[in-house]
């Protein structure tokens, strides 16, 4: 099982597709882990040497104590691709995926070719939404995490959906039970924290932004704020809940594959 090295911990992270191709970096979203893109992987190989991670506090990864920062996670990327010796990649993140990916696509373009930014906003919720749910989620432990995952069926997918597809659905949500309370409370003050609305003219990479357009958690309104910040971004949706990679399947990798490959 492969990880990385940081001055804090262990990231972890896995390898699909010819060593030989472009990488493509997929950041996984709050209360999932690097599985989240399995539906993803046959196609993104095809073309790329896809590099997925769980995010500090997600998975396999290390679990340290917060709150974490949305620049904090976007370092533990930079490192991840030092200590890979990769100099540049196309990422793709989904919701705080979307934030780190919108970090980097400030701080560090240099490191970016094309960037995808999913179900995501340049900035997510309210104090009021977040501090409530840490609190919770430290006072109550793997009971928080188990109630949170029963409720967020209906956040991260249509009822049609889940109704049609409901070992699909469970398999996702089960991620959120199995997340640590302590590094799922962390990243909800990362993502609680992060505010790019003022920042995101500055991004200069190619840039597509994908949204849901039944997505509860990031409306598409938060997408189409993205698009008109960052000059020549492109914009795509589907009819879907907050995991549009999951609920779109095919569609979603097609779309991501097209402006990726594009000349």
């Amino acid at each position: 099982m492969p990880f990385v090295q940081l001055a804090d911990g262990e990231l972890h992270y896995q390898f699909d597709g010819p060593e030989d191709a472009p990488v493509l970096v997929l950041s996984n979203s709050l209360g999932t882990d690097l599985q989240m893109w399995d539906l993803q992987i046959p196609a993104f190989t095809e073309h790329f040497r896809v590099l997925r991670f769980d995010t500090r506090g997600h998975g396999k990864s290390l679990v340290t104590e917060g709150p974490y920062s949305i620049e904090q996670l976007g370092r533990d990327v930079l490192a991840l691709l030092d200590a890979l010796d990769i100099p540049r990649a196309h990422f793709c993140g989904l919701s705080m995926g979307g934030l780190i990916g919108q970090w980097l696509g400030i701080h560090a373009g240099e490191r970016l070719q094309r960037l995808v930014v999913c179900n995501t906003a340049a900035k997510i919720g309210t104090p009021e939404v977040w501090n409530p749910r840490i609190e919770t989620v430290l006072r109550d432990g793997a009971a928080a995490m188990v109630a949170l995952r029963d409720a967020s069926i209906a956040r991260w997918f249509t009822a049609d959906f889940a109704a049609a597809y409901p070992h699909r659905a469970k398999q996702i949500t089960d991620m959120l039970a199995a997340t640590s309370p302590q590094g799922y409370a962390a990243n909800c003050a990362a993502v609680r924290d992060a505010d790019f609305r003022e920042q995101l003219a500055s991004i200069k990479v190619p840039t597509l932004v994908i949204a849901g357009s039944e997505d509860a958690v990031t409306p598409p309104a938060g997408s189409h704020f993205i698009q008109a910040h960052v000059q020549g971004a492109e914009y795509a949706e589907f009819y879907a809940a907050h995991l549009s990679n999951v609920q779109a399947g095919a569609a979603f990798s097609d779309c991501v594959l097209a402006f990726l490959l594009a000349r």
